[in-house]
């Protein structure tokens, strides 16, 4: 399972752990991944994804999953957020 958000896209960075006295080492930024599972008012179910808490927000804060997805880049998402996108254009074109 990768360490990647599948609505934005975030992934692991690296850095540096400082000590006192300056020494430096490398690790790696780890994305604050949880399992959810987001409605959708256009298809009337849920979905699992695998996404970060700062994209949860941004969910919520764009309105939900149908109006998220509709202004999300298509190379930013995953192939299952893609195939979920998809279904919900094909199902808003045929209301």
């Amino acid at each position: 399972m990768s360490r990647r958000c599948e609505l934005t896209g975030k992934g692991p960075m690296s850095g540096n752990n400082v000590s006192h006295a300056n020494n430096k080492t490398k690790r790696r930024f780890l994305p604050n991944l949880n399992d959810v599972t987001l409605q959708s008012e256009t298809l009337g179910r849920g979905f699992k994804f695998r996404i970060s808490a700062a994209a949860l927000r941004s969910v919520d804060h764009r309105g939900g999953l149908d109006a998220f997805l509709a202004k999300a880049k298509d190379e930013e998402l995953s192939p299952n957020a893609l195939k979920v996108k998809k279904e919900i254009a094909k199902a808003k074109a045929a209301a």
